[in-house]
């Protein structure tokens, strides 16, 4: 039996009945770390030797039968945006090549107080602004169903990390779909919650505000929801953070409850792969098929006026923070260039009119829910690309550009919602491929409730061949 493949619940159960220990665990999964991350670059600063030490205090916590929770030895991996006590913390950057934390994040203090161990950082683009894989410090990631291909990004280290065996779940952020869109490269799932919902203080600077937050990657939806149970927390810190009533976490979908889904198969004429096209119909006729109500309709606002805010948003924060550090610009992929001298024209006015345009999307957003329960779209419009270009050139023989491929996530952020990924039925070639179901703010519990029902009726992880 290989430890490294199993999921929590196993993990948990074979600890309790003395089948094997933390330690037998984290052997196996430092083993096929060894064994595959040569291959995909996906872990980037490793952490045995804490980890070995994590693993030999859970060990004899789990002999006394005194686990610090039940999730006390399980092993995961952390993004590299995310801040971790004492291991390196890049961003993806060589501005920040040397940079030590000195304080967790709050949200992995909260997991390694329950006894969590962490593998290592996972890579990600240079301060995570972009929707692959790739840096000046530790080079691209590739995809574990195909390693020359990209996992997508800016979590491409921590999906790669999940979907291979290197650890059971992933911590990560989601800043325009940089949870969902990884995950839907790689057959995983993912939530990127709501604004609050894993409250957050002292980590890096917030360079798209509230639109990115952080969330969790796994194989299996019960692996996410337990992982989120203990990272989600209220902090006092975090005026925006919020814990959900005892009503809230009851309201989970009942048998025979119809949701009511708007199903948007494609934004406008944006290209979309007929793979993921036909993927994603079936995904409809799952939910349908589950009792829910299904709806196809257009795409519910302006995507032009949505591509303005993102045409300003991510520039205003880099600029602001090359200028509020005095990063040495010379440092920096030079791809970047362009959006710092983009984020330093823009006058206040026009940041003013992005935060008004802002609250009204949200607004709008908010009204479509009073007819919906859910908004079913494609997570990708495109399937993997070669990992060191920065997106696919053409999607369904149609000149894509640069946001193309990632066309579907960012309205969620934007409109400060939460959304999962979900698998859905791979490429001709192999590839997977995800939908994302988008709820109304606060309605992550039933999300994830959501994505437990729809598992039961999809089918289990299947591995990629490394």
């Amino acid at each position: 039996m290989h430890l490294w493949r199993l999921g929590i619940a196993e993990t948990v159960a074979g600890y309790r009945k003395g089948l094997f220990t933390p330690e037998d665990v984290l052997d196996s999964t430092l083993v096929r770390i060894a064994a595959v991350n040569p291959a995909l670059n996906a872990i980037v600063t490793e952490n045995e030797e804490e980890a070995r030490q994590v693993a030999r205090q859970s060990t004899q916590r789990w002999k006394d039968r005194t686990p610090r929770s039940a999730l006390d030895g399980v092993f995961i991996t952390v993004k590299d945006n995310i801040p971790v006590r004492g291991l390196r913390c890049t961003w993806g950057s060589r501005t920040h090549a040397d940079y030590v934390p000195e304080r967790d994040e709050s949200p992995i203090a909260h997991l390694r107080g329950a006894g969590i161990g962490i593998l290592g950082k996972t890579n990600v683009p240079e301060f995570t602004l972009q929707g692959f894989t790739d840096n000046l410090v530790f080079g691209a990631t590739g995809n574990p169903w195909a390693p020359r291909l990209t996992p997508g990004g800016s979590s491409g280290g921590a999906v790669a990390a999940v979907a291979s065996g290197m650890g059971v779940a992933a911590m990560a952020t989601d800043g325009g779909g940089s949870i969902r869109r990884p995950c839907a490269h790689t057959g995983l799932y993912g939530l990127k919650p709501s604004p609050g919902f894993v409250g957050r203080a002292d980590g890096l600077p917030p360079l798209l505000g509230d639109f990115e937050t952080m969330g969790v990657i796994a194989r299996s939806a019960g692996d996410m929801r337990a992982v989120l149970s203990l990272a989600a927390h209220r902090h006092p810190a975090d005026r925006a953070s919020f814990a959900f009533s005892d009503e809230e976490r009851s309201a989970a979908p009942k048998n025979g409850h119809r949701c009511r889904i708007l199903y948007v198969p494609a934004f406008g004429d944006f290209p979309v792969d007929p793979d993921i096209r036909e993927s994603v119909a079936g995904a409809a006729k799952l939910l349908e098929g589950m009792g829910h109500n299904i709806e196809m309709g257009e795409v519910p606002f302006d995507v032009d006026r949505l591509n303005a805010i993102w045409n300003l948003i991510g520039p205003a924060g880099l600029a602001w923070l090359v200028d509020s550090r005095s990063l040495d610009t010379g440092l920096l992929t030079p791809s970047l260039l362009p959006m710092v001298e983009a984020g330093r024209k823009a006058g206040a006015g026009a940041y003013l009119q992005l935060l008004a345009d802002v609250q009204e999307f949200r607004n709008d957003l908010r009204l479509l829910f009073e007819r919906y329960d859910f908004i079913l779209t494609p997570s990708v419009a495109a399937l993997p690309w070669p990992k060191a270009e920065s997106h696919p050139q053409t999607i369904d023989g149609v000149a894509a550009g640069p946001r193309g491929h990632a066309v579907f996530t960012p309205f969620v952020n934007a409109g400060g919602l939460p959304a999962i990924n979900l698998p859905t039925a791979p490429s001709v070639s192999g590839l997977p491929i995800g939908c994302q179901l988008v709820g109304p703010f606060r309605s992550d519990l039933l999300l994830v409730s959501m994505a437990e029902a729809y598992e039961k009726a999809f089918e289990p992880y299947a591995w990629p061949e490394l």
